[in-house]
């Protein structure tokens, strides 16, 4: 059942400010008072994350010093390290992805749930602009066309403008009903639409023909975007996929060339010992340093492709941190968890 107002009498000098009262849910909502952004609020949260995430980093910064000093309770994967290491390197650069694994995937992941939230958004401003124009070219001012538009489903954006149309039902000027709806939604694109909005009602003339050139202009910037994205889409995809073919090249020479340089390596110096004088040999102690030169080269080119793929594709650091962190997250479990260590014969 459609939830219906009931218009209250207007408080004396003292009271509160106006409200709606619900039929449907009894909930009352004031019209007048509440300023608050829900970008502000939202945004509020995403940079709460971020803070958790830098703490939650420096926690494993300490634990990475811990765990490559030699605590083995703090170890992920035992027998990783070389007999006789002095530093458990591998443990150490465990924990340090871990902690970057906090900052950049919850805030990353918050903030691009915040921008598709704003995109839904401003995705039906123009359908609202449009019936506000239509109902304008019938001789209505622009508060009744406002009041008159409300009546319509605009998705996360009807909620916004009912309350709108209330405060201008209560006689709130159409200005500052206007600046109250900008200020609580808080979107680039509505910043915009409601200064041009305000300064044409000001300026008096027909409305109705700005507000239609207004969502118009709105409508071409929203699928100008949409284009870029389509076409950004295309190299987002190709990084990906350079990526993947990064990881399938590591493990190639991880479990096919290493190991025969470790067994050519060994086959040499027992037989280089058994021959009197000096022989030519491998030095297959430098060949676990190739294992952690692969995994930092996993770990660089995860964060810095997936920092590049998100400005890319939208032009976000936010959305960059995200990716940066699936892009993370995944190359270190394939190195952890898929790739065979390189382990020296005894």
């Amino acid at each position: 059942m459609a939830t219906a107002n009931v218009k209250i009498q207007a408080p004396a000098a003292g009271h509160s400010a106006p409200k709606s009262v619900s039929k449907a849910t009894g909930s009352v909502v004031p019209l007048l008072t509440a300023k608050t952004s829900r970008k502000a609020a939202v945004g509020f949260r995403t940079i709460y994350i971020l803070y958790i995430g830098i703490a939650a980093f420096a926690l494993c910064v300490g634990l990475a010093i811990a765990a490559g000093a030699g605590a083995s309770a703090l170890t992920l994967a035992p027998g990783e390290d070389q007999p006789g290491a002095t530093f458990h390197v591998n443990a150490f650069i465990d924990w340090l992805v871990i902690g970057g694994l906090a900052i950049l995937l919850p805030y990353g992941i918050m903030a691009d749930r915040q921008a598709r939230i704003t995109a839904d958004i401003e995705a039906r401003l123009p359908d609202f602009l449009r019936d506000v124009a239509e109902a304008g070219r019938f001789g209505m001012t622009l508060p009744e066309a406002i009041i008159v538009a409300s009546k319509g489903r605009y998705g996360r954006l009807t909620d916004e403008i009912k309350r709108m149309a209330s405060q201008l039902e209560w006689g709130v000027p159409v200005a500052h009903a206007l600046t109250l709806f900008q200020e609580r939604i808080d979107t680039p694109l509505t910043r915009r639409v409601v200064s041009i909005i305000i300064k044409a009602n000001e300026a008096g003339g027909n409305v109705a023909d700005v507000l239609t050139m207004v969502a118009h202009d709105t409508r071409e910037t929203q699928l100008n975007e949409e284009q870029r994205k389509i076409t950004m889409l295309t190299y987002l995809t190709v990084i990906y996929i350079s990526f993947g073919v990064f990881l399938a090249t590591i493990i190639i020479m991880a479990t096919t060339f290493l190991p025969q340089m470790v067994t050519a390596g060994a086959g040499l110096q027992s037989s280089s010992a058994s021959a009197a004088g000096a022989g030519v040999g491998i030095s297959i102690q430098f060949i676990p340093a190739v294992f952690l030169a692969f995994l930092a080269a996993v770990i660089v080119h995860a964060v810095g492709d997936g920092m590049m793929a998100g400005v890319i594709h939208s032009g976000r650091i936010s959305e960059g941190m995200m990716h940066g962190g699936i892009m993370l997250a995944v190359g270190w479990a394939f190195m952890r968890f898929v790739v065979p260590p390189v382990v020296l014969p005894s």
